[in-house]
This record gives structure tokens, sequence and C-alpha cells, in this order.
């Protein structure tokens, strides 16, 4: 069977498709993966790559979808309003895959569309070659409804290429029912895809303190720096705990001197830097969240825009995790996220929820299923 995954470039959209992706190659399916630039992010994963779109990356479509420019930190827009502009923003970042996407599918021939919930060109190639399709919802929020908030935003495309409109896809989750979904689709445990990376020995060597990781992702440092978390940094200090400030390669100048038990990392794989943490504050991205369920800790969520807030409703009402405003945060919040056993408790209770899910290894009959 060929299976054909397409989503955009950007590792919070790609990084949950591989361990699917890793799945049918291992049972034998022929995988190609169909992305726009930046390729970087999905070659490090080891699978062929057809480069689709006029070669313009998704930060360079971003701040031409907008006469404001890309903006990420949105606390003065509703879920709603974020949503909405999430979609006009993609739909646009979409419309140069189109014609490439199509061509791929008519001269390789998948038997299997898989997409991300925010890869507008998917639905509407899977409608116009009849292929069924898998769209893989990347966190918390239901993709079935983006997929139609995207066509709205879309319809030169289908009237250019004569589809009514989406084709409708098999929903596959995440994300255990408690957290969100949509609802009938398949569900599927989430692992953690983060790349490859160095670990310093050192991390694996744990002291007599608790050990809080601290991280943003992979898109907020870029656009906001690390103004998030000044406050948190300041509040750190007076807590007795480490905390492993793990933001890549961004300007620290904003944080002021850090304090002795704060240090930061270079790069690590995530899920290799959870399992020697025992908590994590980070801002809410479904990535992050999801590899901290996956490795049970208890999380502080700092919200600031995209799907942040969504996110942290629907954890936070688990019980397996606080939240906070960036300006907000201070030492007993700190001290409570390392030693509020019903925190850890909830955290494992949802841990134990996403793996009592299938496998992607698991799932590979029902996507096969969908084929016949």
């Amino acid at each position: 069977m060929r299976i054909l995954f397409t989503g955009p470039a950007a590792a919070g959209h790609l990084f949950p498709m591989i361990p699917t992706a890793q799945a049918l190659r291992a049972a034998g399916h022929d995988v190609l993966f169909a992305c726009s630039q930046p390729l970087n992010r999905i070659r490090e994963a080891g699978f062929p790559i057809v480069e689709i779109g006029d070669g313009r990356t998704i930060r360079d479509l971003m701040e031409q979808s907008t006469d404001e420019g890309p903006r990420y930190v949105a606390p003065d827009l509703t879920q709603e309003q974020i949503l909405e502009r999430a979609a006009r923003g993609f739909a646009f970042i979409s419309r140069p895959t189109v014609h490439d996407l199509l061509e791929v599918a008519e001269t390789w021939g998948p038997d299997l569309l898989v997409y991300d919930s925010f890869q507008a060109a998917a639905p509407l190639v899977a409608a116009k070659r009849k292929i069924p399709s898998v769209i893989q919802n990347f966190g918390i929020t239901p993709g079935l409804g983006m997929v139609t908030r995207l066509a709205a935003h879309f319809t030169e495309a289908y009237e250019t290429y004569g589809v009514d409109g989406p084709a409708v896809p098999t929903a596959l989750n995440v994300v255990p029912a408690s957290l969100g979904g949509d609802p009938g689709g398949l569900r599927m445990r989430y692992l953690p895809y983060n790349g490859g990376g160095i670990v310093p020995a050192a991390l694996l060597r744990r002291g007599s303190r608790p050990r809080v990781a601290i991280t943003l992702g992979t898109v907020l440092t870029e656009l906001d720096g690390v103004r998030a978390i000044v406050r948190l940094i300041e509040a750190a200090a007076s807590v007795d705990a480490e905390f492993l400030l793990a933001v890549g390669d961004a300007d620290l100048t904003a944080l002021g001197t850090l304090p002795d038990n704060v240090r930061p990392l270079p790069w690590v794989p995530l899920a290799e830097l959870l399992t020697a943490s025992d908590a994590l504050v980070h801002h809410g991205g479904s990535g992050t969240l999801l590899t901290a369920v996956h490795a049970g800790l208890p999380q502080l969520l700092l919200p600031q825009g995209a799907d942040h807030f969504t996110n942290a409703d629907a954890l936070t009402a688990t019980g397996a995790a606080l939240r906070s405003a960036s300006d907000d945060v201070d030492a007993p919040l700190l001290t409570r996220l390392i030693t509020d056993p019903a925190l850890r408790e909830a955290a494992v209770r949802v841990q134990a929820e996403n793996a009592a899910l299938p496998t992607p290894a698991e799932t590979v009959p029902a996507l096969e299923a969908l084929t016949g």
C-alpha cells in the first residue's frame, strides 16, 4: 500500500505524524511525504520527501497573509477568533501547494492520504482524486471543524479544480477522550517524536532537589523571545528546585542574570528531557503538553496564543495541570507545582489513559481497512 503524508512545514504539525508513518513503513507500506519549505525538520525523520509549493517558507507566507504580520501572542482574542485567524492564514499558506500535491497524487498513486488538519489543499486533492483520507489531529483541537473553516477560505481553489467541496476524512486523534479531539474518530496513543539530538550525560544524573523543565516550544521564541518567562525566572530563585531552561538558542538577555538554580540547556529532545524532570512549565503548545502527558508530569501552562487556551482548559479540567498568566507566576505557585500530590496523581491518571490507547503499530490495521 502507498500512503502519502502532508502537512504545514512546522514541527508542531508534522512531528505528530511521524510515529504513524513509522508504523506504516514498519508494516511494509510505502510512505512518502509531500511538504513545502522548510524541509529540514521533516528530512531528519528519514522519509522520502517531495517538495510542493513555490519555495516560500511557512514564515514567508504567514508574513504575507496579513497586513499585521505574524502574530502568535494573542491574549486579547477569544479562542474562536484565534481559530478563524489561523484558518485564514493556513488557507493562504496552502494555496501554492495545491497544484503540486495534486500532481503527486496523480503520478504516485497513493492508496491513502494522511494529512494535518491545517493543510487546506489535502481535502481538495482527496476529493478530486477520490483517495480515502485521514486527518491526523496534532493535539486536543478537533480537526474536522478545521476542514470546514479552511474550505470557507479556499473556495477559489475548489472552483479552479472543479471540486464541490472537501472530502470527508476519518479523524485520527492522538489524545484520550478526556482531553478532546473529534468524537467518533480513531484514537491512537500519543508517542512523542522530537527529532534527534544530544542528551548531556549530566542530565541523566539526578540530584537531591526536584527538577522543573521550562520550554516555550519551537515557534514562540522566534516571534516573541522569552518574555513569557521573565517573571517565572525571577520567582524560581526562591524555590527549592532545579530549573532546566530549554529554549534552544533564544536570546536570554531579557531574563537578566540567571539565579543559581536555573540552568540553561542546549537543544535536547523534549521527551528525553522530561524523563529526567519532575514537572514542566510551558506555553501550552500541543506537542509540549502531550509529551508531558506521555511522561506523566504535572504541568504549569502559561498560554500565549494559538491553541494554548483550549489546551489549558482541557488539561486543567483533568486536575493534571495549573495555569497562570505569565506576569502572575510566583514562588508559591511553582512550589505547588512540585509538591501537590493531587496534581501528580492526576498527571499519572491521564498518562495511563494515553497508554491505554492503541499504539501506532496497533492502529495500522484500522488505517489499512480504510482503503478497502
